[in-house]
């Protein structure tokens, strides 16, 4: 098990949005990234990589803006699952085939059953 040392950032993966931007109003605003980040205990990299998105989502940089980004994360996802549902048919159909022949066998066509 590793120890964090006290010194390390320890933030969850997911910042809300508000926070994040007023940390990029904090750098915008000429304070040095290092410091913001000891200041609120974030790693620098957290904030060069919200920048980075920011400046993306405003159009200055070329990049896949965040609401596109969202958009295809949902649709990889719904591929995922719907490839999953597709992957059972096969099998499903094997079982029912081989439910409705042992059906067959057991009963007879002049029976009415």
């Amino acid at each position: 098990m590793t120890v964090q040392q006290p010194s390390e950032a320890v933030m969850p993966r997911s910042c809300p949005s508000e926070f994040r931007r007023k940390v990029l109003d904090l750098v915008a605003s000429g304070r040095k990234v290092a410091e913001v980040a000891q200041l609120l205990g974030i790693s620098d990299q957290a904030i060069y990589v919200w920048r980075r998105h920011h400046l993306i989502d405003t159009g200055q940089l070329p990049g896949t803006n965040s609401i596109d980004q969202s958009e295809l994360t949902a649709a990889r996802k719904r591929i995922a699952e719907l490839e999953a549902e597709l992957a059972i048919h096969p099998r499903a159909a094997e079982l029912l085939g081989e439910a409705m022949s042992q059906k067959a066998v057991r009963s007879h066509p002049r029976d009415g059953r």
